[in-house]
């Protein structure tokens, strides 16, 4: 993980009550983007949105999630967090909240963060009857390993990953060896994308893990299978995400909380900002074919921030006032 840069925001304080759209009332405001894509043009959507549209000097600084969230505990900076994946330290950031340092303003990610296994939308078209992992893994010759034919694959993440520990527990959990299906270590995320988009590419089967909001299912249309039993907190926790936990059973994923995360200290004085930053969420769909875009133009954060402005103003302008809205579209148009 990258770690947090700090030098170039220590010392910045919130200057004055945010009122207005005056600078001089809103002040400097310093927005954390993280190092993933939908982390990245979030943080640049709201530094857009607050200096167009409320007047603020806000900038972005280079942060990574424990050791930004630790920091605004901490330390008070930055302000915001606009992407922020609280389960990895959920227990601190509930203290910090209670503590009065740390305010939960928004769901950033609507639906939240979705991990899971998935097939490509025209392989489930044309097998209706595949609804589920179970499903799937009666069907080894639709989902062929790329070393042995004979076999249906699995693609897993690569090492490291949290993603990569429960999927192949879930292989062990849904006895898919058993059933003819071999696990496929892909090394590392190019080598992931690489086997999901050559499959798509020639329309072949593939099976395997991935997670949402991300570019790739933006491009490629997956649908994601139904674990066909309730999520377990406790079983998750005991074997689930257990690398070495010898008998995990069947579990849903665990959907993951995806929060704008704010210092007590910025929401005290945000004024209308806030009711904003309460409003600003958006779904896995409408970021993943924004990353999509994205990728595909080799755009930076600022670039898909603009992208998106200029073409959802169905979405955005719900979370802005109307007077707010006029001045983004002129900032941006």
């Amino acid at each position: 993980m990258k770690s947090l840069l700090l030098s170039s925001v220590m010392g910045l304080a919130l200057l004055g009550t945010i009122g207005n759209a005056s600078s001089a009332e809103c002040g400097d405001v310093t927005i954390a983007s993280m190092n993933w894509q939908s982390a990245e043009v979030l943080a640049n959507l709201d530094k857009i949105i607050l200096n167009a549209g409320y007047g603020c000097n806000a900038e972005v600084v280079q942060g990574d999630t424990i050791p930004t969230l630790t920091s605004m505990t901490e330390k008070g900076q930055p302000d915001i967090a606009p992407e922020g994946w609280i389960d990895f330290m959920r227990d601190i950031m509930d203290k910090a909240v209670a503590d009065g340092k740390l305010v939960y303003s928004s769901k950033s990610l609507s639906d939240g963060g979705v991990q899971g296994w998935w097939i490509p939308k025209y392989l489930a078209d044309a097998n209706p009857d595949i609804k589920t992992i179970d499903d799937a893994l009666k069907h080894p010759e639709l989902f062929p390993a790329p070393e042995d034919k004979s076999k249906g694959a699995v693609f897993n993440g690569p090492p490291g990953w949290g993603g990569t520990v429960a999927t192949a527990q879930f292989f062990k959990a849904y006895d898919a060896e058993k059933q003819g299906f071999t696990l496929v270590d892909t090394g590392s995320a190019a080598g992931l994308d690489g086997s999901l988009a050559k499959a798509y590419e020639r329309k072949e089967g593939w099976l395997g893990y991935y997670w949402e909001p991300t570019a790739i299912l933006g491009k490629y249309e997956m649908v994601k299978l139904d674990h066909g039993t309730k999520f377990d907190a406790a079983e998750w926790k005991r074997c689930n995400t257990v690398a070495d936990c010898p008998d995990p059973k069947k579990n849903d994923w665990e959907i993951a909380e995806v929060d704008t995360v704010v210092t007590k200290k910025f929401s005290d004085n945000a004024g209308p900002i806030m009711d904003y930053l309460k409003a600003r969420s958006w779904d896995n769909k409408t970021v993943n074919e924004l990353l999509a875009w994205m990728t595909d133009n080799q755009a930076t954060g600022e670039d898909g921030a603009k992208h998106f402005l200029k073409n959802n103003e169905a979405i955005w302008t719900k979370w802005v006032s109307a007077e707010v809205a006029e001045k983004v579209k002129a900032e941006v148009n």
